[in-house]
């Protein structure tokens, strides 16, 4: 009983700062929280990310097979993006299949990288209509204090450019390995920029607390000319068109500057 009216009051407090174009842990409205990223942790995968943001911590392993095509894209290969939320994560979380949020995050992340053609999937075809490369994009939430979509599309995007293919031949239509590793086929890189509506003002990177009192949410990914590649509005509020003029500007300003981090990585 005393946690719930300490956290209405906090999230009371949150929403009138902001109203005064300030917030609660001291950052601007434009500001996102401390970014850290370490690439290539996980030792079996072919690729992944590690990606902190504030207290939010996401997990990317990303595994590489060989499988059929879609039949409307035969020369193409495949990609597929899961997200789990870990219950040690968050006490919302809740073992079993994925719900919803989880459901939702990964289309995000997966439209990110789709429509900005991050991978060249036509390079991933073996064999048109019989055999290709399906690149696996796992997202684990390791810890949620708010902005998954960022840091999970953060940490997705570094995964796939530290993701290395084996080299192979085709011998009597069997795939025979060969030594040395490839670069996946990365020609894009996708940015996902997070925006919280809260007493009609805008703020970058809502922290856990802020997306409780947030209005709605607004989610740019814009690629790597700054041209958006999709947008994904959350919650029961609204966004004005000047708001998510404001917000596609900013998106595309920020989105460069998390583009050099992984670029550096």
């Amino acid at each position: 009983m005393i946690s719930s009216i300490v956290s209405k009051v906090k999230q009371k407090r949150i929403a009138q700062l902001v109203a005064k174009g300030k917030r609660l842990d001291g950052r601007a409205l434009m500001e996102y929280r401390e970014i850290k990223i370490e690439p290539s942790i996980i030792e079996r995968a072919e690729g992944s990310a590690q990606v902190h943001i504030g207290k939010t911590q996401v997990l990317v392993g990303v595994k590489i097979e060989t499988g059929e095509p879609f039949p409307d894209i035969p020369d193409q290969g495949v990609l597929t993006v899961n997200a789990e939320l870990v219950p040690l994560a968050s006490p919302t979380f809740e073992p079993g299949p994925p719900n919803e949020d989880a459901i939702e995050l990964a289309r995000i992340v997966d439209r990110g990288i789709r429509e900005s053609k991050a991978i060249a999937l036509e390079e991933l075809c073996i064999q048109p209509g019989k055999k290709v490369f399906i690149v696996f994009v796992d997202v684990y939430v390791l810890n949620h204090d708010g902005n998954l979509i960022d840091a999970s599309a953060l940490a997705a995007l570094t995964a796939l450019v530290n993701t290395k293919m084996f080299n192979y031949e085709m011998k009597n239509d069997e795939i025979v390995k060969k030594p040395g590793y490839k670069p996946l086929p990365v020609r894009n890189y996708p940015v996902a920029v997070t925006f919280a509506k809260i007493n009609d003002k805008l703020v970058v990177d809502p922290w856990l607390e802020e997306e409780h009192v947030m209005d709605a949410r607004l989610t740019i990914t814009t690629d790597k000319d700054g041209k958006i590649c999709s947008i994904q509005k959350g919650g029961s509020g609204y966004f004005t068109t000047q708001q998510i003029l404001e917000a596609a500007k900013i998106a595309k300003e920020k989105a460069a500057e998390l583009r050099k981090l992984v670029v550096k990585t």
